[in-house]
């Protein structure tokens, strides 16, 4: 099954806009986890089971498994959401960005390696940076386009020429990954949720790609206006919350509070897809 089919499946199954990002952070995990980098697969697992039936997809960050040295630890996490959750993609979190061989060998370590459904791109060195990850067809891409973070304006929200009406560069982005770099309907464009007027430029500029939305939860981003933004029959929106979930309890129920956590966001999100704007 390709990615945007699996995407949509878990959506209706699991009646979810809604995914986790896993960001193992062992200075927040409870209890007797805490400050174990050795239990971050304990960790990750306990809330994969808590929420699997609750999600779009999950979304592991690289740099928190790196940067413990866990990379054997997201080896197992992914192997481990497979058995426990077959039917939910894991989009794999890292925004690699370089071209040719470099690249290969990038999409290889995301695709073969960990074994995700997809994964996030930075698109700034151009298709060349994109396409090695295309010939892997059943899989998904998506391009980073406009970001939560304030520093996205000093490139993203910029014209393209200073002329009135030429394009901003996260317009530009957006033509370019519904039109032709799309080349096998693989791809997708990240849009912060603190930016719903331009969650809603995104989607009228890529009215059939799926949006993976960061910034709902901890970040602050609003779960109603992000939908009602983003979402269209048919075309997903994936609305990540990651802390908020992860760390929603500090004692031995970590794991129930993380599902209480994730119902409720779950919840919001889906009855927000009533209001949301038609093209």
């Amino acid at each position: 099954m390709k990615f945007v089919d699996m995407l949509r499946a878990a959506e209706q199954r699991n009646r979810s806009l809604l995914c986790v990002g896993l960001d193992p952070d062992p200075a927040r995990f409870p209890g007797a986890l805490r400050g174990d980098a050795g239990r971050i697969h304990d960790f990750c697992a306990a809330i994969v089971d808590a929420t699997a039936d609750l999600v779009i997809a999950f979304k592991p960050q690289i740099a928190y498994f790196a940067a413990h040295r866990a990379e054997a630890e997201l080896e197992r996490l992914i192997a481990h959401i497979r058995r426990a959750a077959p039917e939910v993609p894991v989009i794999l979190d890292a925004k690699r960005g370089d071209i040719g061989a470099t690249a290969e060998q990038y999409a290889r370590e995301a695709f073969e390696r960990y074994g995700a459904d997809a994964v996030t791109l930075s698109p700034f060195m151009g298709f060349d940076s994109i396409e090695p990850y295309l010939r892997f067809s059943e899989k998904g891409a998506f391009l980073l386009c406009r970001t939560s973070n304030p520093g996205g304006d000093d490139l993203q929200n910029q014209r393209l020429a200073d002329v009135a009406g030429a394009p901003l560069l996260y317009e530009h982005v957006a033509r370019l990954a519904q039109g032709p770099w799309n080349r096998n309907g693989q791809l997708g464009l990240v849009v912060g949720a603190t930016y719903p007027e331009e969650i809603a430029r995104v989607r009228e500029l890529a009215p059939t790609l799926p949006l993976l939305i960061p910034g709902v939860g901890a970040q602050g981003g609003d779960a109603a206006a992000t939908v009602r933004a983003g979402w269209r029959e048919g075309a997903p929106i994936v609305v990540n919350s990651s802390r908020a979930i992860l760390y929603a309890g500090s004692g031995d129920d970590f794991a129930a509070a993380a599902r209480r956590e994730a119902e409720r966001t779950r919840d919001a999100l889906y009855a927000a897809r009533t209001l949301s704007r038609n093209p």
